[in-house]
């Protein structure tokens, strides 16, 4: 099994970065993973990562100790930066450029992996710039955000650009019934409702309370009745997300906070000494940003299900003959394509564009999604 295995569907993409592993003579210094959501930005970029330190030939053998190490998080020459937060500032920025300064401890690059680039601030951008301006000799820049226009164009620029595509439904249905011995008709039915995203269809294939929270998102649009089920609606999906983040992230912190303490000195009676107050309050706020992140990052799941909802609709009312991502819905589909018009249908799915850029733009939540769910309702 070879580093690349991992990259559903892009083959175009492992010709090009495995290409690059074997010529590393003239390899471009900074490299930008770019791609929709499930796409495998991050999978690429350490595939990369573990190619390049590869020690065996050909490179990216996957069972050499440097491959593995890339691939379980361990090398000490791979520096994988994952903003938790809302953004990532300049402070952190200057930390990271200090520590990709340094030469490779035993691998062939000092390699730093930053996954969710987009969320740099434009002074932490501006900081990461100078530094892909001028890298050391062997260091290497790995950036992944959703699209190339993320990133400053000074930064672009600069950087050899792997653009990955969303996986064919069938590719992603087979990695689930080969690797994860899922049902062929399960695994089918969750890549087309995960539209190609690998990770979110493994979830809705074996976890049976994703399937329920995507079924109930699925069913507002029927719901949307008048004005009151409307607002009732947008508090039960902004609720519902965040009772997901708080899954995701309460463990987390949990462990966070108990390993901190600890460190800190926390006596038996969980009394801690003095001085100590800032640097908890310091996590904790950290944590805070994070659980906002993962909230946002929830809900923005659940708009992306909407608009297959209503991808479909428009589908149906187009007739352009194109596979439905919502087979489970086929007769409902149908009859809200014979009841509504095709440009009814564009004003719903932009509405749903534009409660995302809002929440990009730190809109409160529910009014954000409120003001979804009556446009969906009116159309």
């Amino acid at each position: 099994m070879s580093v690349w295995d991992d990259l559903v569907g892009q083959e175009p993409v492992v010709a090009q970065l495995s290409s690059a592993a074997e010529n590393d003579g003239g390899l471009a210094h900074a490299w930008l993973f770019t791609g929709p959501p499930g796409a495998g930005r991050v999978t690429a970029a350490r595939a990369f990562a573990a190619a390049l330190q590869c020690e065996e030939a050909p490179r990216g053998c996957g069972h050499c100790p440097s491959c593995h190490q890339v691939l379980q998080g361990t090398h000490a020459d791979i520096e994988v930066v994952r903003p938790a937060g809302l953004s990532y500032g300049a402070a952190e920025a200057r930390r990271l450029v200090l520590r990709a300064s340094s030469s490779p401890s035993g691998g062939r690059w000092q390699i730093v992996l930053f996954e969710d680039a987009d969320r740099a601030t434009e002074s932490a951008a501006n900081v990461l710039l100078k530094a892909i301006e001028e890298p050391p000799a062997r260091t290497l820049w790995l950036l992944c955000t959703p699209s190339p226009d993320d990133l400053l164009v000074t930064i672009k620029s600069r950087c050899r650009v792997v653009t990955l595509r969303t996986p064919p439904v069938a590719a992603v249905a087979d990695v689930l019934v080969l690797r994860d011995g899922i049902d062929r008709d399960m695994a089918e039915t969750a890549a087309r409702a995960a539209q190609g995203h690998i990770g979110q269809a493994r979830r809705l294939a074996t976890n049976p309370e994703a399937r329920e929270r995507r079924a109930a998102v699925m069913s507002v649009p029927r719901r949307l009745t008048s004005v009151g089920p409307a607002v009732a609606a947008a508090e039960a999906i902004v609720k519902a997300a965040e009772a997901e983040a708080k899954v995701r992230t309460e463990e987390l912190d949990d462990v966070e906070t108990s390993a901190m303490r600890k460190a800190l000195g926390e006596s038996e009676k969980g009394r801690m000494p003095r001085g100590t107050a800032g640097a908890l309050k310091d996590l904790a706020d950290r944590q805070k940003s994070r659980a906002t992140r993962a909230k946002r990052d929830a809900l923005d799941r659940t708009l992306l299900d909407l608009a297959s909802y209503y991808r479909d609709v428009l589908t149906l009312q187009l007739g352009t003959g194109s596979e439905l991502l919502n087979v489970d819905l086929a007769p409902e589909l149908r009859t809200s394509a014979a009841d509504g018009r095709p440009e009814d249908t564009l004003r719903r799915l932009d509405a749903i564009m534009a409660c995302r850029e809002r929440l990009e733009l730190n809109v409160n939540p529910l009014l954000a999604v409120e003001a979804l769910t009556l446009a969906l309702r009116t159309g």
